[in-house]
């Protein structure tokens, strides 16, 4: 499941980030291209503490492709009518059609975690979701879908940096919920869901893969790099491309005469 950090790596500077992140752009975007190409059906779910970089490692991963192919779901509480649904069933409809990536930003494992240590659930609604969720994920593998599985385990110093950086800078303040700080409470009660979430459902056939994420851009590189791995792509072979001359016909003065431009500040 990875090697934990010590807390003593030196993190990883800006430049040697965005080159070694740029390196692994270009794979995802061959990943794209097989994708398209094979008709292949992924679902990638991410999950982890509060704070822990789930959505940056998602826009890491999402910043070079199309929306088109890399789908992200990210739902949000749901509705009355939601709630009397199979628990499952809002989920289904997010699932990708052939071509298609879906990347869940927290996903069904909500009832194990967030639903269950907040009191939204009850002990058996969340027991009978940990024993029913592996024979669900293997009808969705058995069906051609490959699932992965991330969690994101940040450390308890770092994540209350993350959060008081919340709680300070403007451009971070709406990251924060009353969710969150419920989370900072009950970091214990988090870790003890967490823990018998993992022995639930952690199977050979859709196992967990734990991401240590303390430094956010060693993250980002290990998460995609990892994901890269589990997914066998091929390089496309692309013909080579060459645009066309610009056809004269019907030619026209180009000028926007009269309009309404933007003020060129910078």
């Amino acid at each position: 499941m990875g090697k934990k950090s010590d807390g003593k790596t030196k993190k990883l500077g800006r430049k040697e980030y965005e080159k070694e992140l740029q390196k692994l752009q270009v794979e995802l975007a061959h990943l794209q291209a097989w994708v398209q190409s094979t008709g292949a059906r992924v679902v990638i779910v991410f999950e982890g503490r509060d704070a822990a970089g789930k959505g940056g490692l998602i826009k890491a991963i999402t910043e070079r492709v199309s929306p088109r192919v890399f789908r992200v779901a990210a739902l949000p509480a749901p509705s009355d009518r939601e709630k009397s649904q199979l628990y499952i069933q809002r989920y289904l409809q997010y699932f990708p059609a052939a071509g298609e990536i879906v990347l869940f930003d927290r996903s069904w494992y909500n009832r194990a975690g967030v639903e269950y240590v907040m009191g939204f659930c009850t002990e058996k609604q969340r027991d009978r979701f940990l024993e029913l969720t592996p024979q669900v994920e293997q009808w969705v593998i058995e069906s051609g879908i490959q699932l992965i599985k991330l969690w994101l385990e940040v450390g308890m110093d770092e994540q209350e940096r993350r959060f008081q950086a919340r709680i300070t800078d403007p451009l971070r303040q709406w990251k924060l919920s009353p969710m969150d700080l419920g989370a900072y409470e009950k970091w214990y009660a988090y870790s003890k869901a967490r823990d018998r979430m993992l022995e639930a459902t952690d199977r050979d056939e859709s196992p967990w893969w734990i991401l240590h994420s303390d430094d956010k851009k060693r993250a980002r590189l290990n998460g995609i790099r990892h994901i890269l791995s589990l997914i066998p792509y091929e390089k496309p072979k692309r013909a080579e491309v060459e645009l066309p001359k610009r056809s004269k016909k019907g030619e026209y003065d180009d000028e926007l005469r009269g309009r309404r431009f933007v003020a060129e500040r910078y």
